[in-house]
């Protein structure tokens, strides 16, 4: 992409990519050199037969000068397939080097705002298809154009010449493509980007749209987006096509007037007749990289744009830190004047919440809509990094652990349960790799501390049920009760399970209690956002948060007498609870 990121160095991760397939791009480019001077085996093969073999009339001359030419043919062949084949070769490497580095940004705040409206995995694929296909080629062929021209002065200065001003006319074509084509590439990216993200949005939501009759009006609006995408790639399209158009033709123009050039010159005495067929084609294999270039210029350009946007999405991976391995924790959790701001950064949704929890701990959290509990409890759970303050467990910061190790003791739930396309026993596991007798005990246990187990039991396939991306195939509670085996999967030290009993029956609510109290008989730390009332009579501690803060946090008597004064020891309903934060 053009402007500033471009001018910046490239991602150290991108370029040892690349040096790890500098061998295949030697032998490409080995291959392409040996392969362009083969091409000059038609021409001299013409010299030949019509300097030597018409003048002489020698047959076995002929003959051999034709086994000549077809050897070297079947060898040009051999060779573009060769490179070819390379080329994949180079692009199987390099998805097998970077992918993970890119899925992994995918998955990751940093990685998504880095790449913008682009779809980063599209990106790569795109960087791929140009460092293997029509671009690749036309840069490695394009630097032996000037010798085809050379060998044009070496038949006559005015065949030279003429190869000469054509291939700068062609160059200039090509430059002139590149500049119309950047802004009208770029605009249709962003604008494919945009609509192919609303398309997968709305399709998640399909069942809800048709029930409330809006299926149609989505459909328009994609339409809209359609229009906008059409647009752009028929503003690109075009360009490129009359550009692509234009080569063609001064290109059969110029290797016209070579042909006729040499046979003037010949008329002349100046060249043999030869030199004219051999004029025509060593004009025609110097303009063809280039016309090759103009041809492919869509994918050459779209290449360069992923190559800039792959760049700082791999930026984005190597601030990553090699993590020191820390003690495995007991619980104690800490908060210190947390501060997370709105994505689109004009607003606080939390300022300097600070508390601590103790293993053992169960902290209800209560607190009106768009209070902020929500988004305390994406913090302390890690799925949120704060703009200010830190969470600590025991005593390290969250940030101070790798992520996937510190995800094994921490137990998540959240406002949606984010279930993924797989078996219920993979999501229940985390999609552990690994497998054998322990893991199946350790996704049965928790299936068990959830009082998922006999559910899961009734499913057509039991653990191996397929269900599809949110838990698609379940009813909201079986989804819950699911999402809750996951939490507790692996004895995690620290729960922040987000309104838990929001669509549970009162046997799941009861399995819920049951699973609280016996992780708080183990040192765990449980943090709920409660959504009814009665459940806070299981909580030993409570948290107020009001307006992006926390208003009172304590024990559960004194907090609810503080709240309500007069009550007793007994929890009172809260108004205006259960919304999404």
């Amino acid at each position: 992409m053009a402007g500033k990121a471009e001018q910046q160095p490239a991602s150290s991760t991108l370029k040892a990519a690349l040096d790890a397939c500098r061998r295949h791009i030697g032998f490409v480019i080995l291959f392409s050199a040996c392969l362009n001077l083969l091409y000059l085996a038609p021409s001299i093969y013409m010299l030949q037969v019509y300097d030597r073999v018409l003048a002489s009339g020698g047959v076995l001359t002929l003959v051999y000068l034709t086994l000549v030419l077809v050897a070297s043919l079947a060898v040009l062949a051999f060779l573009d397939g060769t490179r070819i084949r390379l080329l994949l070769a180079m692009s199987r490497r390099l998805d097998r080097v970077l992918a993970p580095s890119v899925l992994r940004a995918a998955l990751q705040r940093e990685g998504r705002a880095a790449a913008g409206h682009a779809s980063i995995l599209r990106e790569f694929d795109a960087l791929r298809s140009a460092l293997s296909g029509p671009p690749a080629l036309a840069v490695v062929d394009a630097p032996w154009a000037p010798i085809y021209i050379a060998v044009c002065f070496l038949i006559h200065p005015w065949i030279g010449m003429l190869a000469l001003l054509g291939g700068a006319t062609l160059v200039a074509i090509a430059l002139v493509n590149q500049r119309v084509m950047q802004d009208a590439l770029k605009a249709n990216e962003e604008t494919a980007g945009a609509m192919y993200g609303l398309q997968s949005a709305d399709s998640i939501q399909g069942d809800a749209a048709r029930a409330l009759g809006m299926q149609e009006r989505l459909v328009e609006r994609q339409l809209r987006m359609r229009v906008s995408l059409n647009e752009s790639t028929n503003l690109a399209g075009s360009a490129n096509s009359f550009y692509t158009a234009t080569t063609k033709f001064t290109r059969l123009v110029l290797q016209s007037a070579a042909l006729g050039l040499g046979a003037f010159l010949a008329l002349r005495q100046d060249i043999s007749a030869g030199g004219i067929i051999a004029a025509s084609i060593l004009c025609s294999r110097a303009y063809a990289p280039l016309e090759l270039i103009v041809g492919a210029w869509r994918q050459f350009e779209q290449g360069r744009q992923a190559y800039g946007v792959i760049t700082r999405v791999l930026r984005t991976q190597e601030t990553q830190r090699d993590y020191t391995n820390l003690p495995e924790p007991r619980g104690i959790l800490s908060v210190e004047s947390v501060t997370v701001r709105a994505p689109t950064g004009d607003r606080f949704l939390l300022m300097n919440a600070t508390f601590r929890g103790e293993p053992g701990d169960i902290i209800g959290v209560i607190g009106p809509s768009g209070a902020g509990k929500t988004t305390l409890l994406r913090a302390i759970a890690g799925a949120a990094l704060p703009d200010g303050g830190a969470v600590r467990l025991d005593g390290a910061k969250m940030t101070d652990w790798d992520s996937d190790r510190l995800g094994r003791h921490v137990g998540y739930l959240p406002q949606e349960v984010a279930l993924f396309g797989g078996t219920i026993g993979q999501n229940i596991s985390r999609f552990d790799s690994l497998v054998g007798d322990g893991v199946d005990h350790a996704i049965v246990r928790a299936a068990q501390q959830a009082g998922a187990h006999d559910m899961i039991l009734s499913l057509p396939r039991g653990y191996d049920t397929e269900i599809g991306p949110n838990g698609r195939g379940l009813s909201a509670g079986q989804a819950q009760r699911v999402a809750l085996a996951r939490a507790l999967y692996g004895d995690p030290v620290l729960l922040a399970l987000d309104e838990p009993n929001a669509h549970l029956d009162n046997d799941g609510e009861t399995a819920l209690i049951n699973a609280l109290r016996e992780a708080s008989a183990r040192g765990v730390c449980s943090i709920i956002v409660a959504h009814r009332t009665g459940f806070l009579s299981q909580v030993n501690k409570l948290m107020i948060v009001a307006e992006g803060r926390i208003d009172a946090f304590g024990p559960r008597d004194a907090v609810l007498a503080r709240i309500n004064p007069g009550a007793g020891p007994r929890p009172v309903a809260v108004p205006n609870e259960g919304s999404r934060q």
